[in-house]
């Protein structure tokens, strides 16, 4: 492993009971990492689990919604001249060991951005639920048809960032439902992407936010979004 700064950041809302395992796991497999909780507004004990798990924290001052979170991370990672980024999610559903993966095909050194996807491999899904898994192929489609790259998993929260990359989303982000858009957005700004497979596993505690009826929702929303994107450009500055 290089001797690079590495950030992981981990947007989390309400997760104080997974918030501390997420952030042992991670140092399990990468003791030499950085760990910044973004903590979007949580009512719960989310921030002091973090902290005694040695995490650096960020506390949003209300909830601002996810792409917010995320982009607050590279915020930080850029004024705190980071290497590389890679993010996970807070609830811990992302096995630490996908980490590995993505810093050795980012480190290859031909892409920006590598996305970890559950649905290269079977058996990187723990068994996403039916209308979520036919919302993302959607998705997938569309945007494989877009960006004239193969896309599997758009809604992957899983990822790594090199230097560019972090410049990037640090100027602008998605706010609402960003991870398909944020494919786009680095596809029209000329920054170089590719999937590796990751493994999920089982939310421990508590609830995904993401009900069917939302699954719909998200996915009519994201498309919108998607077609409104095509008529922006976004660009890296000096």
């Amino acid at each position: 492993m290089s001797a690079k700064r590495i950030l992981v950041i981990l947007p989390a809302l309400n997760e104080g009971r997974n918030i501390a395992g997420a952030v042992r796991g991670i140092r399990g497999w990468l003791p030499q990492v950085d760990v910044l909780v973004v903590d979007d507004g949580s009512s719960d004990d989310t921030v002091a689990e973090a902290r005694t798990a040695d995490a650096q924290v960020l506390e949003l001052p209300y909830n601002l919604g996810i792409g917010a979170a995320v982009q607050a991370g590279f915020q930080f990672a850029r004024a705190y001249d980071y290497d590389i980024v890679l993010r996970n999610d807070g609830d811990g559903q992302h096995a630490p060991a996908n980490n590995i993966d993505l810093l050795a095909r980012l480190e290859s050194g031909d892409v920006d951005v590598v996305i970890g996807s559950r649905f290269i491999d079977a058996r990187g899904d723990y068994g996403t639920p039916l209308p979520r898994r036919l919302g993302s192929a959607i998705l997938a489609r569309l945007l494989t048809s877009i960006i004239s790259q193969r896309v599997t998993d758009p809604t992957s929260g899983c990822a790594a960032f090199n230097r560019d990359a972090i410049q990037f989303f640090a100027q602008a982000y998605p706010h609402d439902y960003p991870e398909p858009e944020a494919i786009l957005m680095l596809h029209r700004g000329g920054l170089r992407q590719t999937e590796v497979g990751v493994r999920m596993t089982p939310r421990q505690h508590g609830d995904s936010s993401i009900t069917p009826l939302r699954s719909v929702y998200y996915m009519i929303k994201v498309i919108l979004a998607i077609l409104v994107n095509l008529l922006r450009r976004p660009r890296l500055e000096d």
